[in-house]
């Protein structure tokens, strides 16, 4: 897979910082294991989408009908939304070999349910509905860390530092 750019932009080095162009090996890349991961994670973050978009649309019917909402609930869903929407992002430059992006959405995916469920503990924050769909997106996010965290993607997406303890120094 090609470096991304963007309008001049090297979008995988911005993202990825000093190991933005750091492919992982491409016979882990097209293993049946690792492309069975990223098929559920794939299906994973569309459920996430329709999760966040049904939020949205709750609320808008709620407000339509003429039960306020509230700031929090419209901030939450749209804010959730894009991040979810950016996930895929990160899940199709893993999918192409970039460690980086294999790296943050593992981060995001161990990350977010711990946020969200806190967040959803706070009395009178939510309604009730939106606590449950919190409790959804957290599930589901566990969900794909459970994937992205297999002894089998840990190594097909090994960090350059682990790759180099494994392999030794390099030859001067």
């Amino acid at each position: 897979m090609k470096p991304l750019t963007v309008f001049g932009l090297d979008v995988d080095k911005l993202a990825g910082g000093r190991h933005g162009h750091y492919l992982i090996e491409e016979e882990m890349r097209v293993h049946p294991r690792t492309r069975r991961a990223f098929y559920w994670v794939n299906w994973i973050l569309v459920l996430e989408v329709l999760v966040g978009l049904s939020a949205i649309v709750t609320a808008l019917i709620l407000q339509v009908r003429g039960t306020p909402v509230g700031f929090a609930v419209w901030f939450r869903g749209v804010v959730v939304l894009f991040m979810t929407l950016t996930l895929f992002f990160f899940a199709w430059r893993a999918e192409g070999g970039y460690y980086w992006g294999y790296q943050r959405l593992r981060l995001f995916s161990q990350i977010f349910p711990v946020i969200t469920l806190v967040v959803a503990t706070i009395p009178g924050l939510y309604p009730y509905w939106m606590v449950v769909e919190q409790i959804i997106f957290a599930v589901l996010m566990i969900g794909i860390a459970d994937f992205l965290t297999s002894d089998h993607m840990r190594n097909a997406y090994p960090s350059p530092k682990r790759l180099r303890e494994l392999n030794g120094p390099a030859p001067e």
